[in-house]
């Protein structure tokens, strides 16, 4: 019988918690910590998740989830270069707040480990999808365009987290840097 007040969300709950402060996300998440963090034995998880595998994709659900809530709340109502920006600094700012839940939404749209996640990380591209529109990208050229401006952003606030950028310079005017280059850019594929 499982313990009174465990149930499937709380488990999630606890890898969340787990993994949410921490670089190496879901990869690092055991289901003995979770059980410990629980305080129960760990074969009594499986009454509520089948597998570390399947309880690391509900941990990335929740991480793609978050990260679009954040990035559509910092977009909303904003359009080309302003949203450009509050959609970046929306990434950057969960990065550094919530690493282990960014790094657990870093999967594949198409090729999410469940329906359900793939379905989230649509979601997400299709913010970053949104925020090109005030750019006149022609839909020949989202993917790339998405790609790209994922990857800088991305790249941006990995490298800030970890430690990347130890020169005296402003990092915020780096960012700034970063997305004028990106505007223009995206501009330059334009009609």
């Amino acid at each position: 019988m499982p313990r009174a007040g465990l149930s499937r969300e709380v488990v999630v709950a606890l890898a969340v918690e787990l993994v949410a402060g921490s670089w190496s996300g879901p990869a690092g998440l055991s289901l003995s910590a979770v059980a410990a963090r629980a305080g129960v034995a760990t074969p009594s998880l499986y009454k509520h998740v089948g597998s570390l595998a399947e309880l690391r994709a509900e941990v990335a659900l929740v991480g793609v989830r978050e990260l679009t809530r954040a990035c559509t709340a910092a977009a909303l109502g904003r359009q080309g270069e302003d949203a450009l920006r509050a959609l970046a600094r929306a990434v950057r700012g969960f990065a550094a707040e919530r690493p282990g839940l960014y790094a657990a939404a870093q999967v594949d749209a198409a090729t999410g480990s469940t329906p359900e996640l793939a379905a989230a990380a649509g979601d997400l591209v299709g913010v970053f999808t949104a925020v090109l529109h005030g750019f006149g990208v022609p839909p020949e050229r989202h993917v790339d365009a998405v790609r790209s401006v994922r990857a800088a952003v991305h790249g941006f606030a990995v490298l800030e987290a970890q430690g990347g950028f130890q020169l005296p310079d402003d990092v915020d005017g780096s960012l700034e840097t970063l997305l004028d280059v990106l505007a223009a850019g995206l501009r330059s594929l334009g009609p």
